[in-house]
């Protein structure tokens, strides 16, 4: 698949900044191994120091244009952020124990809360990445993150809302009629809001003065998503045919043999059939993720620009396939531990498919972008809480 990119990418001069990874599997095993260790024995409390170190593991060996990234966090303002989103969690699985309007309350504030908190978290990861020295900021406003948000809340606030008002319950056709919406709007929505959050994120990145934009709009996501879910049909319905011929065959072969070979179908054969039918739909599945992940990351960067560079995407989707499957079948084969080998393979795979073209050479770009007044200022907010989701 040939990278997608706009128009205005193809009068940029040719000064182009390659992205190479030069991440180990052996080396990330040993921060994945003592990461996890350390993890599980302080019952989750390492969890932003196992962040920060892989992290900055993973961004200084991301090398854009020879120059590694780097990443400047603090785990003890992460640790904050942490324990803020372990509360708001705790706190609204307990109120839903204590009854359905204590827990429809404690939504309603996780819900109001969470665009703020995914904006610091923002702020937090891109104020704490540099490049050459420069740090990145991100310039997105409070009510934008709401904004973005609001296709992803607004069904099942419609739906809650309107239950409480009712008291105790409401008519049979409103039912229905609700329950029908809160089951499609979210499916019908949902290219919107990624397209909104999208919008949101790589529309308020910026590196001094420099700020990029997506340059497209959500009919683009909707094609991504029409295609994917026309893939993910195929691919049922493919797993469904070979599973019926194997379940054709095995029942044909019980019919004809009669009853003394029937007593040959053993639990073991039965738990063969049952295995294979499992491989067949995991193989079938195995096409639907990466098919997305290739259509959509192409999609997003070679839509990311403004006047100074243009990203470009070509992840091939068949190279992804194959990688995928690799993966499984090594952590399957492995009880999980070449994880780490498969998300560094992973990683440079996806992030040596990007590409950045300047219009100026990278030396004359650097020295033009310098830190805005207002710099401090992102930082400072970043740091509020340390939070970092990680979208």
């Amino acid at each position: 698949m040939t990278s997608i990119a706009s128009p205005a990418a193809r009068d940029l001069p040719d000064h182009r900044l390659a992205i190479v990874f030069t991440g180990s599997g052996s080396e990330y095993f040993r921060i994945w191994i003592v990461n996890l260790l350390l993890t599980l024995v302080t019952f989750g409390l390492y969890y932003p120091w196992a962040k920060v170190r892989r992290l900055r593991y993973f961004y200084g060996n991301t090398l854009v244009g020879d120059h590694p990234l780097d990443f400047h966090g603090s785990p003890r303002r992460m640790l904050r952020g942490f324990l803020l989103v372990g509360a708001m969690v705790a706190l609204y699985s307990f109120s839903g124990k204590v009854s359905p309007t204590a827990g429809l309350i404690a939504f309603l504030i996780v819900a109001s809360v969470w665009p703020a908190l995914f904006r610091a978290s923002q702020q937090f990861r891109l104020a704490n990445t540099s490049w050459r020295g420069l740090r990145f900021r991100f310039t997105g406003n409070m009510a934008g993150a709401y904004l973005a948000v609001l296709p992803i809340f607004a069904p099942g606030l419609l739906v809650l809302v309107s239950v409480v008002l009712t008291g105790q319950g409401l008519p049979p056709a409103a039912a229905t009629g609700l329950a029908a919406l809160f089951t499609v709007a979210p499916v019908l929505l949902f290219p919107l809001a990624w397209w909104l959050l999208k919008k949101y994120q790589h529309g308020h990145s910026a590196l001094g003065q420099v700020q990029t934009e997506l340059r497209t709009g959500p009919g683009s996501f909707y094609i991504v998503f029409l295609k994917t879910f026309g893939v993910a049909v195929l691919a049922l319905l493919a797993g469904l045919a070979i599973g019926l011929v194997i379940g054709g065959g095995s029942a044909m072969a019980l019919l004809s043999g009669g009853e003394g070979k029937a007593r040959g179908i053993t639990p073991g054969v039965i738990a063969t059939l049952v295995i294979l039918l499992v491989c067949v739909y995991g193989g079938m599945a195995l096409l639907i993720r990466p098919y997305a992940v290739s259509r959509l990351q192409n999609l997003l960067w070679g839509r990311t620009a403004c006047n100074e560079l243009q990203f470009a995407s070509d992840l091939r989707f068949w190279p992804l396939v194959g990688l995928t499957l690799k993966n499984w079948l090594l952590i399957l084969v492995t009880l999980g531990l070449y994880w780490p080998f498969a998300a560094i393979a992973m990683a440079r795979m996806r992030l040596e498919a990007v590409s950045v073209q300047t219009l100026l050479a990278p030396d004359d770009l650097v020295s033009q972008v310098r830190p805005r007044a207002d710099d401090a200022t992102g930082d400072a907010a970043g740091d509020l809480f340390g939070i970092d989701i990680g979208l």
